[in-house]
C-alpha cells in the first residue's frame, strides 16, 4: 500500500512540473509587453539619429535658459520655474540673489519676506518652503554643496526628477536622465517618440533610444523647439526643420 502512495504522489507532481514550465514563457511574454509599453513606431533607430541630426542642425548652442552663477542658484531658479516661464523667474532672480547670496541666507529666511520675493513666479507659498527646506538640507547634509547624484537630490524638498536633471545636467554634466518638462512631454509625443503620458515612462522610453552622451543637450534643444517653433496649439510647421519627418496629427501644414 505504501508503494502505490508514493507512485500516486509522484504521478501528482509531474503535471505540476509541467506546468511550471509552461508558465516560464508565458511570463517572459509579460515581461516583454511590459517593457515594450508605450514604446512607438517612431522610435525607429535610423529615425531617431535623423531627429538628432535636425535638432543639432537647428540648435547646436541650446543651453538651460535660466540665468545662474552656480549650482545652487540653478537649483532655486529651477523650482520656482514650476508653473512659470524661465523669463519671468530671470527676472525675479535678478534681485533675489542679491539678499539671498547662499544657501544659508534662504535657509533662515524670514518665509513672509521670501514669498513677496519670489510671488511673481506663482505658488509662492509651496515654493518659499520648497527653497527654504532645500537649502537647511544643503546646510545640514551636503556641507553646503549641491549634491551631485539624483538619490541626493531626491532628498531634498520640492526636487522631483526633472528639477534634479537640470541641475546635475546644466550645473555639473552628469548625466543622470533626460529631462521631461512639458515642452519635451508635448514634442515627444509628437514626434512619435513615446505614447506615454506619465513623464516618469516618458524619460523611461526616450533614455532607451537617446544615446547617453546626447541625452544632456537633447532636452535643451528639444525645450528649445518647443518654445521657438513647436507651440502647443499653433506650431509653426512652416518653419520647422523636422516638418518633413514628422507626422503628427495637429501638424499645420
Amino acid at each position: 500500500m505504501a508503494r502505490k502512495t508514493k507512485k500516486k504522489t509522484a504521478a501528482k507532481k509531474k503535471p505540476a512540473l509541467a506546468s511550471a514550465k509552461s508558465a516560464k514563457p508565458a511570463r517572459k511574454m509579460k515581461v516583454a509587453r511590459a517593457r515594450n509599453a508605450g514604446r512607438a513606431a517612431g522610435a525607429d533607430p535610423k529615425r531617431v539619429s535623423a531627429i538628432l541630426a535636425k535638432l543639432d542642425e537647428a540648435y547646436p548652442e541650446a543651453t538651460c535658459e535660466l540665468r545662474h552663477e552656480n549650482p545652487f542658484q540653478l537649483l532655486v531658479s529651477t523650482i520656482l520655474s514650476a508653473q512659470c516661464t524661465d523669463v519671468r523667474v530671470n527676472q525675479v532672480a535678478e534681485t533675489l540673489y542679491k539678499k539671498y547670496p547662499d544657501a544659508k541666507a534662504f535657509a533662515y529666511a524670514t518665509p513672509s519676506e521670501l514669498e513677496m520675493e519670489i510671488r511673481p513666479t506663482g505658488f509662492f507659498r509651496n515654493k518659499t518652503k520648497s527653497v527654504m527646506g532645500a537649502s537647511k538640507a544643503i546646510l545640514e547634509r551636503f556641507g553646503g554643496e549641491v549634491p551631485r547624484t539624483m538619490e541626493e537630490m531626491l532628498t531634498l524638498p520640492g526636487v522631483a526628477r526633472k528639477t534634479g536633471n537640470v541641475v546635475l545636467g546644466t550645473a555639473y554634466g552628469i548625466t543622470s536622465g533626460i529631462v521631461v518638462d512639458t515642452h519635451v512631454l508635448r514634442l515627444s509625443k509628437r514626434l512619435d517618440l513615446t505614447r506615454n503620458e506619465d513623464p516618469k515612462k516618458v524619460e523611461q522610453n526616450l533614455m532607451e533610444i537617446i544615446p547617453r552622451e546626447k541625452w544632456i543637450q537633447f532636452s535643451h534643444q528639444l525645450i528649445w523647439h518647443g518654445r521657438r517653433i513647436c507651440h502647443a496649439r499653433k506650431p509653426k510647421c512652416v518653419e520647422c526643420n523636422l516638418e518633413p519627418i514628422c507626422y503628427s496629427k495637429d501638424k499645420t501644414v
